[in-house]
């Protein structure tokens, strides 16, 4: 067995302060990204609404649209089949670093290549998300804006005389304020950066990070909107008889996180046996979209309203649960076939809607009575959660896009329960388990520093 590599992340890149100097630059650095990373948002959220009008309505447009309902019939198959074939040739000649979701390349360019993203990263990989989108892959824009935002800061601290430690901390930048750009969740995203990115959590590490989340999230409510990204009924005080089973959701979602971490590398694997190049996966993929796009169409797409039918309660159970199952079904081949997505919109996807039905089939026991879209919205953030191990990233994350306050304690008690449940039967994460194959030594605590630091 090949031993694991380690990282080149060590003890001297984190006991290492910087001298005020350098920090006052990483400041200013931050901010200037956190603008850019606005307008990166808006471009990748044109190019989808752009090419999903492309491929779907044959109409030059930006308005935001889903796929359904078209008016493709079964010709409609072709359409991620196409969009499939063009990310792979772009995988093929541009650069292979735009296959997957993104966070699991960028830790890995953070643990073994100093922070370094190529450049042609930053134009390819949001034109190659908003292709597989546009075509019908059920992916969200968080995954590609997250990884083109750090391939920006990636970029600045190339282009600047940084150290790596330095590069790190602009990647981290770039990946919060993309996430913010799009949710409008800074504080989610900064955790997100410190659980998932920058591997130890001091001062001089985050505060460019939040600085760049802040300004990218003022960007957002100056030029878009304030208003929550998912809606859903006002939420009520948690009571005492109601916490236990909240947290006893917990044990469900992570559990159901661990099936849904193990069948996408399963399928993965699948793939991996193909006689032939990686380059024509995603267009196989695309096969499989195209056929469940014509059994739920709503499987196609980036799929929020999907989000949000869960949270507001206002679908049928039956509905939800065929809903999720073609959903994840489309979800695990378009990614496993190496395409260019995220993890985030569809983990919430499912969450929600098996959240929704989770509390439909509690309140079916005699004397139980519990809030359905409190555990819709704990079902969202649990399985993010269980899934990509980013405990508090997943908590405030809810807080944010849905405003509902009075969730911390549920959301908190869940996803901790959800975390436990995963950690305990699975080593790895769906963001680790894929660099963890390839020999790379994942950092699982953050580093300890020293008493002079």
């Amino acid at each position: 067995m090949q031993a694991p590599r380690p990282s080149k992340l060590n003890s001297s890149d984190h006991d290492a302060n910087l001298p005020r100097r350098h920090q006052g630059r990483l400041c200013l650095a931050a901010v200037a990204i956190g603008i850019a990373s606005y307008f990166i948002a808006i471009f990748l959220l044109s190019s989808i609404s752009f090419f999903t009008q492309l491929f779907y309505f044959q109409r030059i447009s930006f308005e935001s649209v889903s796929p359904d309902p078209h008016y493709l019939g079964i010709y409609s198959i072709l359409v991620p089949m196409i969009g499939g074939l063009i990310v792979g040739l772009m995988a093929k000649f541009g650069s292979a670093a735009i296959r997957g979701h993104g966070i699991p390349e960028a830790m890995e360019k953070i643990l073994l290549d100093e922070s370094k993203i190529p450049a042609r990263v930053l134009f390819l990989k949001p034109i190659s998300s908003a292709i597989a989108i546009g075509s019908g892959g059920p992916f969200g824009a968080e995954g590609p804006i997250i990884a083109t935002g750090g391939a920006l800061g990636s970029l600045c601290g190339q282009i600047l005389p940084l150290t790596k430690f330095e590069r790190k901390i602009l990647l981290s930048c770039g990946a919060a304020a993309g996430m913010t750009a799009i949710f409008g969740t800074p504080l989610a995203a900064v955790l997100l950066a410190i659980e998932l990115l920058l591997f130890e959590f001091r001062a001089q590490s985050f505060i460019p990070v939040a600085l760049s989340a802040v300004v990218a999230a003022v960007m957002r409510s100056t030029f878009l909107t304030t208003e929550p990204f998912f809606e859903m009924p006002t939420m009520a005080a948690v009571s005492l008889a109601q916490l236990p089973i909240y947290l006893l959701s917990g044990i469900a979602f992570g559990l159901l996180s661990i099936f849904i971490t193990k069948s996408v590398y399963l399928i993965e694997d699948l793939f991996d046996r193909l006689p032939i190049h990686w380059m024509w996966w995603p267009m196989l993929g695309g096969i499989g979209i195209g056929v469940i796009g014509l059994i739920e169409p709503k499987s196609l797409g980036v799929g929020y309203s999907n989000i949000g039918a869960g949270l507001a309660g206002n679908i049928p159970v039956a509905v939800a649960l065929a809903l999720g199952f073609w959903k994840f079904c489309s979800w695990v081949i378009a990614l496993s076939s190496g395409t260019s997505g995220g993890t985030l919109a569809p983990l919430l996807t499912f969450g929600a809607l098996s959240g929704y039905a989770f509390g439909v089939a509690c309140n079916a026991i005699p004397g139980v009575n519990i809030d359905v879209h409190v555990t819709a919205l704990i079902g969202m953030a649990a399985v993010f959660a269980g899934c990509s191990r980013a405990l508090f990233a997943s908590v405030i994350f809810a807080l944010e896009t849905t405003q509902q306050p009075l969730g911390i304690v549920p959301l908190l008690g869940a996803c901790a329960v959800s975390y436990l449940v995963s950690h305990w039967f699975m080593k790895t994460s769906i963001m680790t388990e894929k660099i963890v194959r390839r020999g790379v030594r994942v950092p699982t605590d953050y580093f300890p520093l020293r008493s002079q630091d």
